[in-house]
C-alpha cells in the first residue's frame, strides 16, 4: 500500500508573507488592512480638529468658575477664624491676655544678637521690596509668555490686600507692642495700624501668588510660601514688633486673598482682553 505524503503545501512565489496571517492574497509592496483607529471612528485630523475649535454643544456662558467643596469649605474656615480673632479683640477676651502674656516675656532680650539677622529677614515680608521683586520676575515672565495675566494677579491680590487689611487697621486703630501703654488692654483705637499685620499678610498674597501662576511647581511653591509666612509672623513676634493676634489675623487675612483668586480670573481675562485691545497686542497662548 502506497504511503501519502504529509509535506505542507509550498506557497507560490511572489506571494506575500503577509497571506499566512490575513488570508489575503495581497500584491507584493501592499500592506495588509489598516488597523482601526484606537480613538474612535474619524481620523486624526478630526480629532485635531475637535481640540482646537470644540463642540457647539459644549459652549458654556461666561461667568464666575465653580468652587469645590473642599476649597468653599477652607475658604468658609479661614474667614471664621479671622471674625473670631477679631472679635476677640475687640471684646478684650482671653487672646488679648496670649498677646500680653508673650508680650511680658521680652523674647527678643534673650538672644539680642539674632536682632540684626531677625530685622533683616522680616524685609521679606514688608510690601516694598518684596513687590518689587516679585514683579520684576512677573515682568519677566509676563513678557515670555506675551500675556498679562501674571501681572494682573498680582496686582489684584495686592490690591484686594490694601483694602481689605488697610480698612481694619485704620478703624482699630491698635498700637503695637513697644507702644502698649495698659497692660491688659488690647490697646485699640489709638490711633495705631499694626492690626491685623501687614508684613505677615503681605508674605502670604506675595509668596502666595508666586506659587499660584507656577501652575508646574504649584505644591513645592505652596510649602514654601507657608514656610516664608509662618517665618516672618513668628519673627515679628520675637522682635515685638506686633502681637499674637495681629500675626494670627494677619496670616488669615492673605489666606482669604489667595483663596479667592480663582474668582477673580474672570476679572483678570476682562482686564488683560481690554489692555491688549487698547495697545494692539493680542495674547499669546501659553
Amino acid at each position: 500500500m502506497q504511503s501519502r505524503s504529509t509535506r505542507a503545501p509550498i506557497p507560490r512565489q511572489g506571494s506575500d508573507h503577509r497571506t499566512a496571517t490575513t488570508g489575503l492574497d495581497l500584491p507584493r509592496g501592499t500592506r495588509g488592512p489598516a488597523r482601526p483607529d484606537p480613538r474612535g471612528p474619524g481620523n486624526a485630523r478630526d480629532h485635531r480638529d475637535h481640540r482646537g475649535r470644540g463642540d457647539a454643544h459644549d459652549h458654556r456662558e461666561p461667568g464666575w468658575p465653580p468652587m469645590s467643596r473642599r476649597r468653599a469649605a477652607l475658604l468658609a474656615a479661614t474667614l471664621a477664624v479671622y471674625l473670631l480673632v477679631l472679635a476677640g479683640v475687640l471684646l478684650n477676651t482671653a487672646l488679648v491676655d496670649l498677646d500680653w502674656s508673650v508680650r511680658l516675656l521680652r523674647p527678643y532680650e534673650r538672644w539680642p544678637r539674632l536682632e540684626p539677622l531677625l530685622d533683616t529677614w522680616v524685609v521679606a515680608g514688608q510690601r516694598g521690596p518684596s513687590a518689587i521683586a516679585a514683579f520684576a520676575w512677573l515682568a519677566w515672565r509676563a513678557r515670555r509668555l506675551g500675556r498679562l495675566r501674571p501681572l494682573l494677579v498680582m496686582g489684584i491680590a495686592l490690591l484686594l490686600l490694601n483694602v481689605t487689611v488697610g480698612a481694619v487697621k485704620i478703624v482699630t486703630g491698635r498700637l503695637g507692642p513697644h507702644y502698649a501703654q495698659y497692660v491688659g488692654s488690647p490697646e485699640l483705637f489709638s490711633g495705631g495700624t499694626i492690626f491685623p499685620s501687614g508684613h505677615t499678610a503681605n508674605a502670604v498674597v506675595t509668596w502666595g501668588v508666586l506659587a499660584y501662576l507656577a501652575v508646574r511647581w504649584r505644591r513645592t511653591g505652596a510649602v514654601i510660601a507657608a514656610a516664608t509666612a509662618c517665618s516672618i509672623g513668628l519673627t515679628t513676634v520675637y522682635l515685638g514688633t506686633h502681637w499674637v493676634t495681629d500675626v494670627l489675623a494677619g496670616w488669615a487675612a492673605g489666606l482669604l486673598v489667595l483663596l479667592s483668586l480663582p474668582l477673580l480670573e474672570p476679572l483678570v481675562a476682562a482686564a488683560e482682553q481690554r489692555l491688549h485691545r487698547r495697545f494692539g497686542r493680542p495674547p499669546l497662548p501659553c
